[in-house]
């Protein structure tokens, strides 16, 4: 009983399926484990943007860990969107009354149309209760500014990034670099628990069709750890994974387009020594 992987996603929705609970667990089925939810806030989302959203009661989010804890085997697990103080703040209790496995922290901030998806003054809770707990954290530029403090403008910014966000408490960093200015490449920061770091790099695709693309990263990292990866295999194949669902594209909605993530990993991703 209960020996099949099982992970774990306590995010928002994603009413238009390319975002936040709904990838995560498209993504977990991909990476062949079972996903289960904690919804902590719900969204009416398309591709074209995110129109209005509604938190979940604190209530219903300690019910709802209860609920999985009392008869899931979960062997890791995630947070996204989690929209203000008062829910970071209750995602955190849980996280520390049950033992969901090694938690990855995405911190999400904003919706790839622009909107807010975490309260401004939920970032002091994020950095202060949850980055002390993330066995990894796995920021985009913006959020790893926000997270730090600092201006990240180039690679040196961001392996100094890497390194405070270590000391806010989160054992192993990557930073995504999606952001960034090189037109052709693609370049994240790994720095892991051990102290030892890569880059990996991935050619840049000029394509809308990249909504998700975090929530699908961290959710494959997941799923690898829960299979027993190491974290910087889960890591890598979390990058070679985002590669494929981006280069093989599929077609949908008029906006930041979703995924494919019934994509194979990419082969065209690459490990640099830091």
């Amino acid at each position: 009983m209960n020996e099949f992987p099982q992970v774990l996603t306590i995010a928002g929705t994603d009413s238009g399926g390319g975002a936040g609970v709904m990838a995560d667990l498209k993504t977990m089925q991909a990476r062949h484990v079972f996903g289960t939810a904690v919804v902590v806030a719900v969204t009416a989302q398309n591709t074209l943007g995110v129109q209005d959203f509604m938190a979940m009661p604190t209530k219903l989010i300690d019910e709802q860990c209860a609920s999985l804890a009392d008869d899931f085997n979960i062997l890791a697990c995630k947070t996204g969107m989690l929209a203000d103080a008062e829910r970071v703040h209750a995602v955190v209790e849980n996280l520390r009354r049950y033992d969901f496995g090694p938690l990855t922290v995405d911190p999400v901030m904003i919706a790839k149309g622009g909107a807010p998806l975490l309260a401004e003054d939920a970032i002091q809770t994020v950095r202060d209760e949850l980055l002390p707990l993330a066995t990894v954290v796995t920021p985009n530029l913006p959020e790893a500014e926000k997270l730090t403090g600092m201006t990240i403008a180039d690679n040196a910014a961001m392996v100094q990034a890497g390194h405070a966000l270590q000391k806010l408490g989160a054992k192993n960093v990557i930073i995504k670099g999606g952001h960034e200015a090189d037109p052709k490449m693609a370049n994240d920061f790994v720095l892991l628990a051990d102290g030892s770091a890569f880059w990996l790099t991935a050619p840049r695709i000029a394509t809308v069709r990249t909504h998700g693309t975090g929530d699908t990263l961290s959710a494959c990292l997941t799923a690898e750890l829960a299979k027993g990866q190491s974290m910087a295999q889960a890591i890598q194949t979390a990058k070679a994974y985002v590669a494929g669902t981006i280069q093989d594209t599929i077609q949908v909605g008029h906006g930041h387009g979703p995924l494919n993530h019934w994509a194979t990993p990419s082969d065209e991703v690459t490990i640099h020594d830091a």
